[in-house]
């Protein structure tokens, strides 16, 4: 029987409320119009299947996003599911000449997650199954957010967190807010809730110095907390020949690399002793087996995986997936609000007692429906602004 083919590639663009815009610093800062967007493609095929992938570049960019999409789909159109390593490497041959890390990796990302889909549809399982995954098991959950505005509005996000049964938080504290991080610890300790800290650096340039993470952390302990369960992105992407000097100073892990658009220079930051934890994103790496090449790599190097989860439902789905597939434990549960997370999963989200446990339904879960497209319709301004007006600047919060 001959394999099904492809018949049709389009971009989707959705937008949608996002967070809440008086409590939160991120929408303040990068959100401004409050609506968020995220990217997809839907590949279709000659078996009335259709499979959908997401990149996170369409947070961003999402004109570019569409029309990477729109260049490269004639590439697969017409020809057969089964051969998903090469429709992406004739993707990489046609893109890596102007953009072999960066804004067409997230492109090859989308399309890889969606050949997956329409595959594992197509042959009626899991997509982590047809990727040689374990049976279904529960994954341990860490919350993210950590960003708004007040001690009062984080307060909401414990409530939240604490409804979920999970353990472990990661907030978003800076190197002057020392302060903020002790009182989320504190605030934790009430229900057993550890703190994580995301330093934002992964795009700062320049950005701060192994000193300034270490006084940070000096600064929590002499106020009364304690050493973070994990730090973030602690440096910035001129300061990564420093992360094995920050390891041996700090004691305490270091995660990072969401932002790594090949598998290639995640693996080799993992090989240099960059990271305790890996933090791939398979919506931006290359897809869901380039996050299966980082999990095998950290395994060699004693080091975790916690996938990085900040897209939409798509992309969740993708990364929970490669986590089953990869053997990791551990993911991302954003806390934001928005709304398309709960409408494109096939089944409703199971999140209980801190664990979650993906549905055994065909692919990756998810669909996509006409009605879900009118509902959600893209918005020009629902882009993500990565820097910060400084006419936007929030006063600092009272944590102490």
């Amino acid at each position: 029987m001959s394999s099904p083919k492809i018949v049709a590639v389009r971009p989707v663009l959705l937008s949608a409320p996002y967070a809440h815009p008086e409590k939160n610093l991120e929408v303040r800062y990068h959100v401004r119009s409050g609506w968020r967007t995220c990217g997809m493609v839907e590949i279709a095929l000659d078996n009335d299947v259709r499979g959908l992938g997401e990149g996170y570049l369409a947070v961003f960019a999402p004109h570019v996003f569409r029309s990477i999409v729109e260049l490269v789909a004639p590439i697969l159109i017409g020809r057969p599911i089964d051969d998903v390593g090469g429709l992406v490497r004739d993707l990489l041959l046609t893109t890596g000449y102007w953009s072999l890390e960066g804004a067409a990796q997230h492109v090859v990302s989308a399309l890889e997650i969606a050949l997956l889909d329409a595959q594992a549809r197509t042959r009626g399982v899991p997509v982590y199954a047809l990727l040689g995954g374990a049976p279904r098991r529960p994954l341990d959950a860490y919350a993210s957010g950590g960003d708004s505005l007040t001690p009062g509005f984080m307060a909401e996000e414990f409530d939240e967190i604490e409804k979920l049964g999970i353990t472990l938080f990661k907030i978003r504290a800076r190197r002057h807010q020392a302060a903020k991080a002790i009182w989320c610890q504190r605030r934790g300790a009430r229900s057993g809730v550890r703190i994580a800290v995301d330093m934002t650096q992964n795009l700062a340039i320049p950005s701060q110095t192994v000193d300034d993470v270490v006084a940070f952390v000096r600064a929590v302990e002499e106020g009364g907390g304690a050493r973070p369960f994990f730090l973030e992105e602690a440096l910035g992407p001129q300061e990564l020949g420093n992360y094995r000097a920050l390891r041996r100073r700090l004691g305490t892990r270091v995660a990072g690399g969401e932002i790594v658009t090949t598998a290639a220079e995640l693996c080799a930051r993992l090989e240099a002793g960059c990271y305790d934890i890996a933090q791939p994103d398979a919506t931006v790496i290359g897809g869901i087996r380039a996050v299966l090449d980082v999990c095998a790599t950290a395994d060699r190097c004693g080091a975790e995986v916690y996938v990085h989860c900040w897209g939409g439902p798509v992309g969740m789905m993708a990364n929970y997936h490669a986590a089953i597939a990869g053997g990791g434990s551990t993911v991302e549960w954003p806390l934001p609000r928005f709304p398309p997370r709960e409408a494109l999963v096939e089944q409703p989200w199971v999140l209980r007692d801190g664990q979650i446990t993906l549905p055994d339904t065909p692919g990756l879960g998810v669909r996509l429906t006409p009605e879900i497209e009118r509902d959600f319709a893209f918005r020009e301004d629902a882009v993500y602004h990565c820097r910060v007006d400084p006419a936007l600047l929030a006063p600092e919060a009272d944590w102490n």
